[in-house]
């Protein structure tokens, strides 16, 4: 019946099972999960199964924030282009989830007729109704940025009386079943409206199990001054510590991520710096998208098999004849001991189970009796992939990494701040003279010379031991200081001339200033009478 069941010889046999890494992981979960998940009804509890194009689609972010809190203003600004449907304004705007995609023609395509192309991975979104299905579009245009990734805009969350309005449909389960697809979720805050409403709160807590692809955006941050930014700052993090139960801290990155003058431009360094790193991480994403595929897919696998006990735990406690009602509700009202005697039964971590209350609640409506008992063949199986193919697949997942070229986000805001300079950092730091004349160390050489002189230098070279007694009062840590010794020892011969030390001490000047050392000594800062010889 199970043709996958196989000895481990067979399996030793036969190892080119998964050409790729989209391809095994639809295989996997075709003839290993999906059986598992069927059985035990899993899609009527937890998330409606999957289909190829939830494998095959290109990276996800989505944008999740209370109403004006600038989430299609980001998009606008990654974009460099307005997209369909965009609509902004200081009231709730986006009534409906904006798919923003790649599309040789500008339009937008409906969401009764998205939820019907199976190119598209929104099929499974069909059963939530024409309440949603009316409030959802895709917007599709040409875009260079949407050839490596899609957006996601979201309903603004409503806070005070705007709360009250109702949506027609399970707001927070649809946001919980993008989670569970997305490459990232990006929350965004208004900075100089800081408010995390009880829908706001509900939705972070229905995100729970995805915090790792969470990231925190504070925006509008130009338009208050430093003190209360850090007050801002500080209340934002301890707002979400409360909601977000995990030990590790979300990244916040903070900034003003619109194409208007800066109203208040004191922090922009800071700000140039937070949208580099967050440009960074969502640059990362089409590379690291397999892996993000195989670790969702390992934790649906977790929750699978987590789901199977407790349905066949029910399933054994209910009697076959009388009192079936009775002992459903008295089942329902001690899941939680029933969780805490799988948990010891099977070792298994508090964290795989699935929300009490919840659970409690879609049980309700089920009937006990069609529920089936425990099948060890099927759970071996999923054991089986999770012990071995996946191993298999991690190592595709890194030959796949090495053999493409790299993948990154490009075009539109991304592209903006690469070159030229209006880099991040150009003409800062290390980079500081980098179109100048002169040797940019010459203008403080005069004062480096007083002191190399007093270093006991033999025909024109001071040692390392004596360069050392001068270098280690700037207190930075022998790492550093020796990566600093590697670029200054330009003809690497373990000494330093007059103008290898000055440069040393130009080193040392930039990274007590704060900036980063480069990994190899710019062009601009050898020496003049070196620049032959490095050429």
């Amino acid at each position: 019946m199970f043709s996958w069941l196989r000895s481990d010889d067979r399996r030793r046999k036969d190892p080119e099972v998964f050409q790729t890494v989209s391809d095994g992981l639809k295989k996997l979960y075709r003839t290993k999960l999906l059986p598992l998940e069927e059985h035990y009804r899993f899609h009527e509890f937890h998330s409606p199964a999957l289909e190829d194009a939830d494998f095959d689609n290109k990276p996800m972010v989505l944008l999740v924030g209370q109403y004006s809190t600038g989430k299609t203003t980001f998009i606008r600004y990654l974009l460099e282009q307005d997209f369909p449907g965009m609509r902004i304004g200081p009231e709730p705007t986006t009534d409906s989830f904006i798919s923003v995609m790649q599309g040789e023609v500008e339009g937008i395509i409906p969401g009764n007729a998205l939820v019907v192309d199976p190119k598209k991975p929104f099929r499974k979104l069909n059963a939530f109704g024409n309440a949603f299905l009316n409030r959802f579009v895709c917007a599709q245009l040409p875009n260079p940025v949407l050839e490596s990734i899609s957006v996601i805009d979201t309903p603004g969350i409503l806070s005070g009386e705007k709360q009250r309005i109702s949506r027609g449909y399970d707001f927070a389960a649809v946001l919980e079943w993008f989670a569970e697809r997305v490459d990232r979720i990006i929350l965004l805050f208004d900075a100089h409206k800081l408010d995390i409403s009880d829908e706001f709160s509900e939705v972070i807590k229905a995100l729970k199990n995805h915090e790792d692809k969470m990231r925190v955006v504070l925006n509008k941050a130009d338009q208050i001054e430093t003190q209360q930014l850090m007050r801002v700052y500080g209340a934002l993090m301890w707002s979400l510590g409360k909601i977000v139960n995990t030990p590790e801290v979300i990244r916040v990155y903070i900034g003003s991520f619109w194409s208007h003058p800066l109203l208040i431009p004191d922090n922009r360094k800071l700000f140039e710096a937070e949208e580099q790193d967050l440009f960074r991480d969502i640059q990362s994403l089409p590379r690291n998208a397999a892996l993000r595929k195989l670790n969702d897919l390992i934790k649906r696998a977790r929750l699978a098999k987590v789901h199977a006990y407790i349905i066949s735990s029910l399933k054994k406690e209910m009697p076959s004849m009388f009192g079936k009602d009775n002992k459903k509700k008295e089942l329902v009202n001690n899941l939680a001991e029933i969780y805490a005697q799988i948990e010891r039964e099977h070792q298994i971590s508090p964290g795989d189970f699935p929300n009490l209350k919840r659970m409690q609640d879609q049980l309700q409506a089920q009937d006990f009796s069609k529920f089936q008992p425990l099948k060890s063949k099927l759970l071996e199986v999923v054991d089986d992939m999770l012990a071995h193919d996946i191993a298999q697949l991690m190592v595709l997942v890194r030959q796949e990494e090495t053999q493409r070229p790299a993948q990154i986000v490009k075009g539109g805001a991304f592209e903006g701040t690469l070159h030229g300079p209006f880099g991040h950092g150009y003409g800062e730091g290390a980079g500081e003279g980098i179109d100048d004349a002169e040797w940019v160390v010459a203008r403080d050489k005069p004062m480096y010379d007083e002191i190399f002189y007093t270093l006991s230098p033999v025909d024109g070279k001071i040692t390392g031991a004596n360069a050392k007694k001068e270098m280690v009062r700037s207190k930075l840590p022998n790492s550093v200081l020796g990566k600093i010794w590697k670029l200054a020892d330009i003809d690497k011969d373990g000494m330093l001339d007059d103008e290898e030390f000055a440069l040393a001490n130009h080193l040392i000047k930039v990274k007590l200033e704060g900036h980063e050392l480069p990994n190899e000594l710019p062009a601009h800062l050898v020496p003049p009478s070196k620049r032959k010889a490095t050429e």
